[in-house]
């Protein structure tokens, strides 16, 4: 292996505490939307749509949950782990 490619490479970060704990928020909240979807079946008229409009079938409040926890790993999450680091390296410079 090249000298020049391996200095090119990033070394996994440690991530600090707080970094792993807003990690987690998306996929608890998207687990939490999956259990509460099957233990209140009813809830999710997917699954006996009768008579039921299209917005009755998409507004589903365990979907919605779901959602906003995929969302906010998907979008959120980046950014807000980037401020971490920059507040952590800044702390770290600071000591």
């Amino acid at each position: 292996m090249n000298a020049e490619l391996v200095s090119e490479l990033e070394a996994p970060r440690h991530r600090t505490w707080q970094a792993r704990a807003v990690s987690t928020i998306g996929p608890v909240t998207v687990l939490a939307g999956t259990v509460w979807a099957l233990l209140q079946p009813y809830r999710v008229t997917l699954l006996h749509p009768h008579g039921q409009g299209f917005w009755w079938l998409v507004v589903e409040p365990p979907l919605l949950v779901m959602a906003v926890g995929l969302l906010f790993h998907l979008v959120v999450l980046p950014g807000l782990l980037e401020d971490l680091e920059e507040a952590g390296s800044s702390d770290a410079a600071t000591l």
